[in-house]
């Protein structure tokens, strides 16, 4: 059903490496099959539950991601490590990571709060911080949840 990754034995990485950098980055792109079947890309921040399998966003309540993902649900997610270092100070590694998912929205209020409030925890520097801004637009944000159906990753050298 999903493609295999090219050149997969010399740039792969593990799916140990894969979820680390879904747990650490601040920022992904995410796709969706949007108005008249053009993808429709756009930067999210986000938290990925290892234990659930998920990735998790908040969004308005309304707009073109929202009619996209009613329409269908499958989405495409991907996200970058951090430039390193290694031997050549002009040609960092990259590593990426491409998740093939379903999306859906989170209805269930205690569900949707405890998500929400895990979500800000990875932004705010504290807890009080969070609880704050959830109270501020709780009435105008909602939780979607990517249940991760294929991931894969790998690292090059930009050069």
């Amino acid at each position: 059903m999903f493609r295999k990754m090219r050149h997969e034995a010399r740039k792969s990485i593990s799916e140990e490496e894969c979820k680390a950098i879904l747990k650490e980055a601040k920022r992904g792109v995410l796709a969706v099959a949007g108005d008249e079947d053009y993808p429709y890309a756009f930067p999210i921040n986000f938290y990925y539950d290892e234990s659930e399998n998920k990735i998790y966003f908040h969004s308005a309540k309304a707009g073109h991601k929202i009619d996209s993902i009613n329409n269908n649900p499958k989405v495409c997610f991907t996200v970058f490590s951090e430039p390193e270092i290694r031997d050549l100070e002009w040609a960092p590694y990259l590593s990426s990571v491409v998740v093939f998912g379903k999306a859906e929205i989170m209805t269930e209020p205690e569900i949707f709060i405890d998500k929400l409030r895990n979500f800000a925890m990875k932004y705010y520097p504290d807890a009080h911080e969070a609880e704050e801004e959830i109270r501020a637009d709780i009435n105008a944000v909602q939780i979607i949840a990517v249940s991760v159906e294929h991931m894969t990753g790998k690292t090059i050298q930009e050069k």
